[in-house]
């Protein structure tokens, strides 16, 4: 009797309509894609309407015939809350009396042919834990911040002139618990202590976390998003989150976020065809499908996807307070003919494979997201030659921030894999990356793609005995350090991970307390904090003052040295790195000046600690590798060595 009470007491809750939350001025920012905040419109809010509390929904929806909201609050019943259509705009909007926070809900739109669709909220903040697809109520308004003193550094900072170590992290494969609920992930809670403890010993300066946004699939990794604002709930509510990015913030950690404005799945529940007709998507498929993911792609020709996605944008940087934004394949929207094969896509008007609409889409969306007004950062996933990715809208270029050097990435890997006895032949591949290094903000990346389908961990890459292993991705990782552009590791890498990444299980932890891989990751943290620690290794990084080679050409003994400096020609630093098990006794090196090289770190000691006596060595007037000074110095098998000087 009581269960049956309650039911007829919420099915007595009549809907009021026509509120008038939403303005005409909102929705005409709506339809010009300029209302930054209409996540403060659309979706589900608290709201006290004639003197009630309770709950306002609204969403676009122009081509539904009608649209109503359901949830457990009605019975799941399409009669019972009816939406209210505005003028001219496509938005429904009902306010329900009495409805709280926590209920789970969706829209049901009836479409013009007369069929039933139960959508989730686009605009939703929470979403119900998969395999369910609802949405869920919440209030978002009243968490109390306390990273005061780092938004407003933040806003001051010029990050191409700061150091940006960056861990790559999926949260529900980094670590697990050994219990039963939600499959063990972590909560965001749990993983703030744990995971800022770790980045913070280790030197990183910022964490970049994969699949934050609501995604039904684990498979996808998060980058089939259903949730577009709403934290996934695998590791807690949105509450959660945001005390993860503030206690991350608290600890000097910055937070990047993975975004994926690019395509989004057909699950029903999604935004395909969302009120009956493709809405979010382009209606053609040449252009509004892709191929190779079997997803839709965003309509970026039409105001409102544009103005879902910018604020979708400022959504998480200024209400999360996240640091920025790494967008996940770029080079799929600017290319109409991306993964599609002749006659199956359509040219602009120019006629050419420019997707005109997605470059206006960066160059607004970065206008927007960029500079001291947040000062939050934008980073292209973009693996092309395209040309000012990094460059203002006002010269031309796309505005971002910063872009993944993918093909530097691809030609280290490439050089890293092979027996030492062939890298004399490939010598090119670690030296071309320089010739193109400042003509973009670039960010050195060996990110979760290279250690998936098959392509094996990043110290399984490395040839020869375990032992070899791992002194080979010791020179890679100086050289990486060394490389003019910020960096990047996905997790795992720091300690060589030996069975490739996996989303269902946790990173072998185990392994960092065995000898070989707790050394790589003392020799890695070693070399962040002396990233950290000298302006030389990320100050000018796109200035081509900034580096210099002693020796680029010493192929046939695979060993390579250059220079670092600052602006202010103190510090510099000189780096070399022997690429083959070759121990060179009679090494010597050509400098710039004379005086003491001090030895700061090599692969054998790893960084001289304060206390600790570094060797320091006299270069003098003896040239060698076109410098006018030199010192010996016995250079053992993959030996590596960076020294300081003035």
């Amino acid at each position: 009797m009581a269960k049956a009470a309650k039911k007829n007491t919420k099915a007595e809750k009549k809907p009021q309509i026509g509120m008038g939350f939403i303005s005409e001025l909102d929705r005409y920012l709506f339809g010009q894609g300029t209302h930054y905040k209409i996540f403060e419109k659309l979706g589900a809010h608290p709201k006290t309407y004639k003197g009630n509390d309770g709950m306002y929904f609204a969403v676009w929806a122009p081509h539904a015939k009608s649209v109503c909201v359901v949830g457990d609050f009605n019975g799941w019943d399409t009669a019972v809350t009816p939406m209210a259509p505005l003028a001219d705009s496509g938005i429904y909007e009902a306010f329900v009396p009495g409805l709280s926070t926590g209920e789970l809900y969706k829209f049901a739109v009836t479409t013009q042919k007369g069929d039933l669709l139960y959508k989730a909220d686009p605009y939703a903040f929470s979403a119900e834990f998969r395999p369910g697809t609802a949405s869920v109520t919440v209030d978002i308004t009243d968490f109390s911040w306390s990273d005061g003193g780092w938004m407003a550094a933040r806003r001051k900072a010029d990050p191409a002139k700061a150091p940006m170590a960056i861990y790559e992290v999926h949260l529900g494969s980094w670590k697990k618990k050994d219990r039963p609920e939600r499959e063990g992930y972590y909560t965001y809670k749990e993983a703030a202590h744990e995971l800022a403890d770790y980045v913070k010993a280790m030197g990183y300066t910022h964490v970049e976390l994969m699949g934050i946004a609501e995604h039904p699939f684990d498979g996808s990794w998060g980058y089939q998003v259903t949730g577009y604002y709403a934290p996934t709930s695998r590791y807690g509510s949105p509450k959660e989150f945001m005390y993860f990015v503030n206690y991350l913030h608290k600890k000097g950690i910055g937070v990047i976020l993975d975004w994926v404005p690019a395509h989004f799945p057909r699950d029903a529940h999604g935004l395909a065809d969302f009120d009956g007709e493709p809405l979010y998507e382009y209606a053609d498929p040449r252009k509004g499908e892709h191929p190779d993911w079997g997803t839709k792609v965003f309509d970026f020709g039409k105001n409102e996807v544009k103005n879902f996605l910018i604020a979708n944008a400022m959504y998480w940087v200024e209400n999360y307070h996240v640091d920025g934004l790494r967008v996940d394949a770029v080079a799929s929207m600017l290319y109409l003919d991306y993964g599609r094969s002749e006659g199956n896509w359509v040219p602009n008007k120019y006629g050419e494979n420019k997707n005109l609409e997605a470059i206006e889409f960066f160059r607004h969306l970065n206008s927007v997201l960029t500079g001291h007004l947040t000062g939050a950062i934008m980073i292209a996933e973009e693996s092309t030659a395209w040309p000012g990715v990094t460059k203002g809208p006002e010269t031309g270029g796309l505005g971002f921030t910063f872009k993944w050097n993918m093909g530097w990435m691809h030609d280290f890997l490439e050089y890293m894999k092979l027996d030492p006895y062939f890298r004399k032949f490939n010598h090119n591949k670690m030296t071309f990356g320089i010739t193109y290094a400042t003509s973009e903000q670039y960010i050195l990346t060996l990110s979760h793609d290279e250690v998936v389908h098959l392509k094996c961990s990043m110290i399984n890459k490395m040839p020869g005995y375990p032992e070899d292993k791992f002194a080979n991705l010791k020179a890679g990782y100086t050289f990486m350090i060394g490389h003019p552009g910020k960096k990047l590791l996905f997790m795992g890498q720091d300690f060589g991970q030996y069975h490739e990444w996996d989303e269902k299980t946790s990173l072998d932890w185990y392994l960092a307390e065995e000898p070989l891989h707790r050394d790589l990751q003392t020799y890695c943290g070693d070399l962040l904090q002396l990233y950290r620690k000298y302006p030389a290794l990320w100050s000018l990084d796109s200035d081509i003052n900034g580096f210099s080679w002693i020796n680029a050409n010493d192929g046939d003994r695979s060993i390579f040295s250059f220079v670092r400096r600052d602006e202010t020609g103190k510090k510099n630093l000189l780096f070399i790195i022997n690429f083959t098990p070759m121990a060179r006794e009679d090494y010597r090196v050509g400098v710039p000046k004379q005086g003491i090289y001090t030895l700061l770190l090599d692969h054998l000691h790893g960084l001289y600690k304060r206390g600790e006596s570094a060797p320091k060595l006299r270069a003098k007037k003896q040239e060698c590798d076109g410098q006018p000074y030199s010192f010996s110095y016995p250079l053992p098998a993959y030996g590596t060595a960076v020294f300081r000087f003035n």
